[in-house]
């Protein structure tokens, strides 16, 4: 069974850090990009990073630009999130997702493996 497997949410205070792993499970995902989303209360699911496997990277602008870092480890076949100075309005459900392809993809609907979600509480 093909599965991303996340791990390393949970609650923090505001302006702390907390790092989110996805790992690949069944099949390997080192020749896909991989994406971290979010999804909060009432809101659509936005994209945060994504990263393909020779390492070309974009963190999306907006209120994650500087906070948020993502990261790759192709000997694990695992994507991190790095999350600094977190604040209240970062709580979310958290997500990975792969796709299989070459160039960076933006929309939620271009992914096709997801992770089963990770709760981010960020307490003022």
């Amino acid at each position: 069974q093909v599965q991303l497997v996340e791990s390393g949410g949970g609650l923090v205070q505001a302006g702390g850090s907390l790092r989110l792993s996805c790992a690949a499970s069944g099949r390997t995902f080192r020749r896909s990009v991989m994406g971290w989303f979010r999804q909060a209360p009432g809101k659509e699911r936005e994209i945060l990073a994504a990263v393909n496997w020779i390492g070309a990277n974009t963190n999306f602008a907006g209120a994650f630009k500087g906070r948020f870092t993502i990261s790759r480890d192709m000997a694990k076949d695992t994507v991190y999130l790095q999350m600094n100075s977190l604040k209240p309005e970062d709580t979310a459900v958290y997500y990975c997702a792969a796709v299989d392809s070459f160039v960076i993809r933006t929309s939620s609907s271009a992914y096709d493996y997801w992770g089963q979600g990770n709760q981010v509480t960020v307490s003022s």
